[in-house]
């Protein structure tokens, strides 16, 4: 029954997720549903690029406001706000990546996760 519930938090917080990124409006947004993956590290993973350093620390604030602002959780951790040419904000069961075009061509983290069930969101 727990994992019922932290189901739905991590559902819950992918979309509040996929909020902040459509209200700066990051680029071909996409979650990855991870759960049916054995040696996954998290529910889902959430991806969107930005063309802008500003535009991606834009991103990474809006995402992170809108988690708290309903659920006053803070992420667990956050790595390359210095750089901002690929931001991780880690909520322990979400992860989002938040690339410089670039960089997501270059990474091809859907791809590397291809087993995941992908559903992509339109900016707002």
């Amino acid at each position: 029954m727990v994992k019922n519930k932290n189901v739905r938090e991590s559902t819950s917080i992918s979309e509040l997720i996929i909020h902040g990124i459509q209200e700066k409006k990051g680029n071909e947004i996409v979650r990855l549903d991870l759960r049916n993956i054995h040696s996954s590290v998290a529910d889902y993973f959430v991806i969107c690029h930005a063309e802008s350093s500003t535009q991606i620390k834009a991103i990474a604030q809006s995402v992170e406001e809108e988690v708290f602002k309903a659920l006053k959780i803070e992420p667990w951790r956050k790595e390359g706000l210095q750089q901002a040419e690929w931001i991780i904000i880690d909520y322990v069961d979400v992860v989002v990546h938040i690339f410089k075009t670039d960089k997501r061509e270059f990474y091809g983290i859907e791809d590397l996760w291809g087993d995941a069930e992908m559903q992509s969101f339109q900016s707002a």
